[in-house]
């Protein structure tokens, strides 16, 4: 029985060594298998990535530069430049909840908060929302609609239902 081991050792080492090979040559061979599906998303979180970015850096330019020409945005960019002739400081976090695509539409739902302060002394004004950031496209991905309780427009809210000095609700 000792002169058998050996061969059985042999044996079980060339069977593991076997399959250590062939989990080896399995999993290297494999490749993002949607690969165009991936670098749209990531255009997509880049392009919410840079909507956020431009309007805390206050950059009309940039902004512009995202928004569909023929797209539904008037109101929209008429309360982005309001915020900007109203606050000196923006902070602003998105968080993207979730991604529906379907051919060239994508709805894009975020969670926000941020904060607006006239002067960077103040306490400032704190909100938070939901909406909906309807884009379009594949390569180039723009802004055609925004909806729900977006970020936006902050300047006439905080006038209206907030003491900006204190960053509270108005008694």
């Amino acid at each position: 029985m000792i002169e058998s081991c050996p061969p059985i050792r042999l044996y079980l080492s060339r069977v593991f060594l076997a399959m250590v090979l062939i989990t080896t040559v399995g999993c290297a061979g494999k490749t993002l298998q949607y690969k165009d599906d991936h670098d749209r998303i990531l255009r997509i979180d880049q392009a919410v990535e840079s909507l956020r970015k431009s309007y805390v850096e206050r950059d009309r330019s940039a902004l512009e530069a995202l928004f569909l020409p023929s797209g539904n945005l008037d109101q929209v960019q008429r309360e982005i430049h309001a915020d900007f002739d109203t606050f000196r400081d923006i902070q602003l976090e998105f968080s993207i909840e979730r991604i529906l695509i379907e051919g060239d539409n994508i709805d894009v739902f975020v969670h926000w908060q941020g904060q607006w302060k006239r002067d960077p002394a103040e306490a400032g004004t704190r909100q938070r929302g939901h909406g909906r950031l309807a884009w379009v496209g594949t390569q180039s991905i723009l802004l055609r609609e925004a909806q729900g309780d977006l970020p936006f427009g902050m300047g006439a809210r905080a006038s209206v239902g907030e003491d900006p000095a204190r960053g509270q609700a108005k008694p």
